[in-house]
């Protein structure tokens, strides 16, 4: 009898172990088809050309809170690197630039926009908000050199008499050029525009990033920096003319051009951008991230209000 029952429980320790073999093997298999599924459209982007990057997490010793920028009210001016419909991202640098500096921000931009765009803009925004922000960011010109927007001048010069030491005296005199067919002529309805409704607050401009070859279509197809546009000038131009404009106009200019470091001609900065294939033109989260420290910094050397 004894032999009998031994025998028994030893025929259902066997079938035990194997039960349990077979429901860790399925948990295994679970796991793993779990894993793949999850993982199964970051690979097909990865295969595609695009750089699949989540939200950056920004950690406590990255923030600058409590300077002063925190609380201000900033209004972003721009065209797809500031425009919220734009699929590239899902986080933007003025989204990152709250967490690590406590802004508060409004979004007046439009993906394809040049500095025409920019002044349709700024009125909008003195309609919907007038006197209540504390700063204006302008970000755009990457569109007036791709659509070949002619450069023109700031002004336009003739003689004129003035006095001169209780003399008259003739000499040359200048006078700013407000038209929407040149870059100098846009720039300056802007400046104007916000100079005379916002002539107390801080006004930033902020210089285009490089760029490397997008396509969205058959119709658009954007060669990268090192080809010029339709009138033989390069993007380099257009960066030329916004340092002018900001000596001209007295604001602030962030180069993001330069010392953002983004740099797309090269296959080590695609981590940073959209597509390696079909967009290396906008960046992705990680890119906006790097935009937004940065604007950080640059922020801290500069007033927030007047």
């Amino acid at each position: 009898m004894k032999e009998f029952i031994q025998r028994i429980m030893n025929e259902n320790t066997k079938t035990t172990l194997f039960i349990n073999k077979q429901n860790i093997m399925k948990k295994y298999v679970i796991t793993l088809l779990l894993v793949v599924l999850n993982l199964a459209p970051a690979l097909v982007n990865a295969q595609n050309g695009q750089s699949v990057v989540g939200k950056v997490t920004i950690k406590e010793n990255e923030k600058t809170l409590n300077t002063q920028w925190q609380g201000k009210k900033i209004a972003f001016l721009g065209d797809s690197m500031t425009d919220p419909g734009n699929n590239a991202t899902s986080v933007w640098y003025w989204q990152y630039l709250k967490e690590l500096l406590g802004i508060n921000y409004c979004v007046y931009a439009k993906s394809g926009y040049q500095w025409d765009g920019i002044y349709k803009m700024a009125d909008k925004l003195y309609s919907e908000k007038a006197d209540s922000i504390d700063a204006i960011f302008i970000w755009a010109g990457t569109n007036d050199y791709n659509h070949n927007t002619p450069l023109g001048k700031f002004f336009t010069e003739t003689t004129q008499k003035t006095n001169f030491n209780g003399q008259t005296v003739t000499r040359k005199h200048r006078e700013p050029i407000f038209c929407d067919s040149t870059f100098c002529g846009r720039i300056n309805k802007v400046m104007s525009f916000l100079k005379t409704h916002y002539g107390n607050k801080q006004i930033v401009i902020m210089t285009p990033i490089h760029r490397a070859f997008a396509t969205f279509s058959q119709k658009n197809v954007q060669p990268d920096e090192n080809y010029a546009n339709d009138l033989g000038l390069y993007i380099d131009s257009y960066i030329e003319v916004l340092k002018q404009a900001s000596n001209y106009w007295a604001v602030p200019l962030i180069d993001l051009h330069s010392i953002s470091g983004l740099y797309p001609l090269y296959d080590s900065n695609v981590p940073y951008f959209h597509d390696s294939k079909t967009d290396r033109l906008h960046p992705n989260t990680l890119g906006h991230y790097r935009l937004a420290k940065t604007i950080q910094y640059q922020l801290l050397a500069l007033p927030s209000r007047f």
